[in-house]
């Protein structure tokens, strides 16, 4: 794989000078880079590695001086990270797949494979499951009945999608992702000690003896264009009705969608982002990491929650929240300042009440 640093500028839609046709295999941090890596050099900070690395061709900042920074060639970008969502799509190579069916796979009679499709080792494709054009299915993977899959999917290794899943095109799919295993769902024929604590707020919780029957997941999972899942990440079926997710959304590794979940469109959920059984989330919301949501409630659009925040009821749109009970984020900020001043306040206290008591005895 090897582009002129034209063909790199024109893909980025960014501005090329000097010597275009320098011929780049790869990209590079600039104090360690080959003299066909495009060194990746975005900031002035960086700018002194270049004379460290062999980098012949860089991207820049704008008004950069790439003559005396002694290249051969530059790009000029006005917004650097945007500009690495280009050039790693340009660069990245995605799983080595042979075009066609392996033939260790199992691949269905009734299910139907899209045009240049590749389907890798040992996948297993059930019944009436429809893949569309140009999938690429690594190793290990397994699709379940009446599955149907939009093109230009990538499913890497090890992925589990269950039975009358419905996923868009472009779909992109980590290493050991579950899709549409059954949600948690149990039930109890008397009602339970949680059901009691919960309208009580906890003043009864007296233990009886129960035992929990499962309510079966009959519903599905419905995933929209353009979504992304990160690794290990679970997606549990819906009750009766469709967990969904929207389009463009994205999910870092080891998230959890409980069932009847909805997630609306262009939403990103961090690393360990756990939503409980179906509470809806809005549109373009961004939940960090280790964020947890409570059941049955609704996040509004474009509502950010940061880091560890627990979502324990509804946020109205737009919102930027933090905390554990969530709030919004300058009143987290401030309780956070008062809390670090408690020990003082209490010692202030500890000595009205000594100087209060001496002046008592001394009436």
């Amino acid at each position: 794989m090897s582009f002129t640093v034209f063909e790199v500028a024109t893909a980025l839609g960014a501005e090329a000078f000097g010597d275009g046709d320098i011929v780049i295999t790869g990209a590079s941090e600039p104090a360690s880079a080959r003299a066909n890596d495009l060194a990746l050099a975005m900031d002035p900070k960086y700018a002194e590695g270049l004379s460290e690395g062999a980098a012949r061709a860089a991207i820049l900042w704008e008004g950069a001086d790439w003559r005396a920074l002694g290249l051969e060639a530059a790009i000029v970008v006005p917004r650097p990270r945007y500009a690495m969502s280009g050039l790693t799509a340009l660069l990245d190579r995605g799983p080595e797949i042979a075009l066609g069916i392996h033939p260790s796979a199992v691949v269905h009679a009734t299910a139907v494979i899209g045009a240049s499709a590749a389907v890798g080792p040992l996948v297993v494709v059930g019944p009436r499951v429809k893949i569309g054009a140009s999938a690429r299915i690594a190793s290990h993977v397994s699709i379940a009945e009446d599955t149907e899959i939009g093109s230009d999917a990538v499913i890497h290794s090890g992925a589990r999608i269950g039975a009358r899943v419905t996923i868009g095109d472009r779909f992109v799919c980590q290493p050991g992702v579950v899709i549409g295993a059954d949600g948690f769902s149990f039930v109890t024929p008397e009602k339970s000690r949680v059901e009691e604590a919960r309208a009580s707020l906890g003043a009864k919780t007296e233990a009886v003896n129960q035992s929990w029957t499962r309510i079966h997941s009959i519903g599905t999972v419905h995933i929209g264009d353009d979504v992304e899942i990160g690794a290990n990440s679970t997606i549990d079926r819906g009750t009766i009705r469709a967990t969904t997710i929207g389009d463009r959304t994205k999910l870092d590794n080891l998230v959890h969608l409980g069932h009847n979940v909805s997630v609306g469109n262009d939403t990103l959920l961090c690393g360990q982002v756990g939503i409980a059984g179906s509470t809806k989330i809005g549109n373009r919301v961004v939940l960090g990491g280790q964020v947890g949501v409570s059941d049955n409630i609704f996040v509004g659009d474009d509502v950010v929650a940061g880091g560890a925040t627990k979502i324990m009821s509804k946020v109205p749109a737009g919102r930027v929240i933090l905390g554990y009970p969530a709030m919004k984020m300058e009143q987290y900020l401030e309780a956070g300042r008062n809390w670090r001043r408690l020990p003082r306040l209490i010692d202030d206290v500890k000595a009205l009440k000594k100087a209060v008591l001496s002046d008592d005895k001394d009436d």
